[in-house]
């Protein structure tokens, strides 16, 4: 199945963290990254608000040509690239990491290298934020009800993501959606998709930081939803 498409149903309607980029990039004059850009959910949102660059950088081709062809085949605003180890031409004022993408790198060697290739490609006094997950809240949120299955209809297909459950464990935290899809006729077929986390805190990620380059500025927070784990955003600065 199309990562495109299970990419759109699962994150294209998620915007409790565009506020906090929009200030953070109303706050820069140059050019933004975005790491683990997908299909363009974050890229091509500030792309079409601000008058300034926005590229993305993702490791999936697939992905990021359905960003192209969205963005009526503007190429500059995605390129291929492991956030590990990226080579951009230029250099950018804010790098933006969204949706835990860090925490889904194997291990701290993994996390230094990419914040080392971050900091590589920022200007001096340059800033880069990194959203993790520290603490799971149960979902549903006390209160609240049960979350709705996240769904897209395709040229007759019907694709359907359910959020069941979030488990943590002493090295990762997994999450659990359960995936329907409906072809034209009516017959349905699901699967069980995991997506695993290493567990990371705030306090780790910022020695990380320390030792890739980065000086740690502070930190915020993006609340949870029904159908997505709340974030703690870690702010880093490329030491002028």
């Amino acid at each position: 199945m199309s990562e495109v498409i299970w990419h759109d149903v699962e994150c294209g309607s998620y915007r409790a963290d565009l506020p906090l980029w929009e200030e953070l990039a109303a706050k820069t004059t140059g050019s933004i990254m975005e790491l683990g850009c997908g299909t363009g959910r974050v890229t091509m949102h500030l792309g079409k608000d601000l008058a300034r660059h926005v590229l993305g950088v993702d490791r999936n081709p697939e992905l990021v040509s359905s960003l192209w062809e969205r963005s009526q085949m503007r190429s500059g605003l995605a390129e291929i690239g492991d956030v590990r180890d990226f080579d951009l031409a230029g250099k950018f004022e804010l790098a933006l990491a969204p949706m835990q993408l860090i925490q889904l790198l194997d291990d701290e060697q993994d996390r230094i290298d990419c914040l080392s290739c971050v900091g590589d490609h920022l200007k001096p006094g340059g800033l880069a934020a990194f959203a993790i997950v520290e603490e799971l809240l149960p979902l549903p949120l006390e209160g609240a009800s049960p979350p709705l299955p996240d769904v897209r209809q395709t040229e007759g297909w019907i694709y359907s993501s359910l959020p069941l459950e979030s488990v943590a464990g002493p090295d990762s935290i997994v999450l659990r959606r359960l995936r329907q899809t409906v072809d034209p006729d009516g017959e349905m077929t699901e699967e069980l998709n995991e997506i695993e986390l290493c567990v990371l805190s705030a306090e780790t990620l910022e020695a990380e930081a320390i030792e890739a380059g980065l000086r740690p500025v502070g930190r915020r927070q993006i609340p949870p939803t029904d159908a997505h784990v709340g974030s703690t955003v870690v702010l880093l600065q490329k030491v002028p």
